[in-house]
């Protein structure tokens, strides 16, 4: 395919999830089902266009002067690939699977700047979230969305019970960087245009379990849960398990790790990754009644990975992003007390409950641990603060912190998916 007919099809999906309302994931899979002929480098360049004017949703729109399925995928070819209107023109010209020529209107649309745009178009975030986001970030709350708008890197996770990180990147076909805060990580930067991303999985460093596809933030969310070598944990959320063999490498196989999450269809693939990560300190709990009663008091550490709206990985599920509603926020939110009241039981006298999310959200980080430790006297915020200066000291990119004891790592500031850390001590 040339480049105008990536458009044509970039349109068609845009206008199947647009008309059916359905994930982009989905739309793309499907279109690729339905359309052989495409290679896998035309599939990654639609792939990229369709993302893209879903992460600049907004300020596509308002430059554009149209939300349409043409409008978006214009937009990101203007304002995120960088052509203009010649270069629409030529590639437009003489490809007969080309969308229509541009308008009038359209070529001078693809050369409007933001100014005078409101703060959440230049976010690029639905604007009954400006609240949250002016809440959280103060001044720089616009430049934190916009930055959830950009295209997400590549990050992998060495497991260091089977490797280190220079042979784990030695062994890899495309050579990595290492990342720039995690001592395990490694990164492939976000690529341009119709760049595709690295397929690791069919690598031998991937299928002997020396590497995991883990973003950098996630993985310093597991390392600052401060685990040890010994300890018993539970990680109560524990989902595909992408934290817990991380904690399992950082334990290095001694204790015990509960793996256990409401959802069994989550916890599924988790069985294969601890076989193929050589991990041998994890127990997997199946959801059915009673299934942790014997553990009750008695956990060193207990990670709550909580339900959330997922904000803080805008950029890699952009669509979720505008499909979000304050009602869903609301379910979240009830759903995070909830939790947090069910996983507290089974933290110990001096252990530790660890809350974790991937939202960006107050009301989903800060205001849930206000309200908990406000109903439960016998928990107290410790600093994780103090964990992220002895893991990573004081030379690295800083996170979000009003008081340095929760932490929220950001695009913007630490160069990772949004999360947010607190962890809370039981006293008595």
């Amino acid at each position: 395919m040339r480049e105008a007919g990536r458009i044509a099809a970039a349109i068609e999906v845009l206008e199947d999830v647009e008309t059916r309302h359905r994930p982009v994931s989905e739309a793309l899979r499907d279109w690729g089902k339905s359309h052989r002929f495409a290679g896998s480098g035309d599939r990654a360049a639609i792939g990229n266009i369709v993302y893209d004017a879903m992460r600049m949703r907004a300020s596509i729109a308002w430059r554009m002067g149209a939300e349409t399925p043409r409008a978006l995928a214009l937009g990101a070819m203007a304002f995120g690939w960088g052509w203009d209107k010649a270069k629409f023109a030529g590639a437009f010209a003489d490809d007969e699977h080309a969308p229509e020529p541009l308008s009038e209107s359209e070529q001078a649309a693809i050369a409007k700047s933001l100014d005078g745009a409101p703060d959440w178009v230049r976010a690029d975030i639905p604007e009954w979230c400006e609240e949250s986001f002016q809440a959280n970030f103060d001044e720089e709350w616009v430049a934190e969305g916009a930055a959830l708008a950009q295209r997400p890197p590549l990050d992998l996770r060495v497991n260091t019970l089977t490797a280190d990180r220079e042979k784990a990147a030695k062994a890899l076909r495309k050579t990595p960087q290492k990342a720039p805060i995690c001592p395990t990580g490694l990164r492939y930067p976000a690529g341009v245009g119709a760049s595709r991303t690295p397929n690791v999985t069919p690598e031998s460093a991937y299928q002997k379990g020396w590497i995991e596809v883990q973003d950098e933030g996630s993985q310093i969310a597991a390392l600052l849960v401060g685990v040890k070598e010994g300890e018993q944990i539970l990680d109560y959320c524990a989902g595909a398990g992408g934290k817990t063999l991380a904690m399992a490498a950082a334990m290095e196989n001694k204790g015990q790790i509960y793996a256990y999450d409401a959802d069994i269809n989550r916890l599924a693939p988790i069985h294969d990754r601890l076989v193929r990560a050589k991990v041998r300190n994890v127990q997997v709990r199946d959801p059915k009644p009673g299934v942790l009663d014997d553990l009750k008091g008695k956990m060193d550490r207990v990670v709550l990975d909580a339900p959330c709206t997922g904000s803080g990985v805008w950029r890699r599920h952009p669509d979720a992003k505008w499909r979000l509603t304050p009602e869903a926020l609301a379910r979240r939110q009830s759903e995070q007390v909830q939790v947090l009241s069910e996983a507290k039981d089974y933290v110990k006298k001096g252990g530790f409950l660890v809350y974790i999310t991937c939202s960006v959200f107050p009301e989903e980080n800060e205001d849930r641990i206000e309200d908990f430790l406000l109903s439960n006297g016998d928990f107290e915020l410790v600093s994780v603060g103090e964990v992220w200066q002895d893991i990573f000291g004081f030379d690295k990119p800083k996170p979000w912190s009003a008081d340095f004891n929760s932490v929220t790592l950001t695009p913007a500031s630490t160069g990772t998916d949004g999360f947010f850390v607190a962890a809370l001590q039981r006293t008595g």
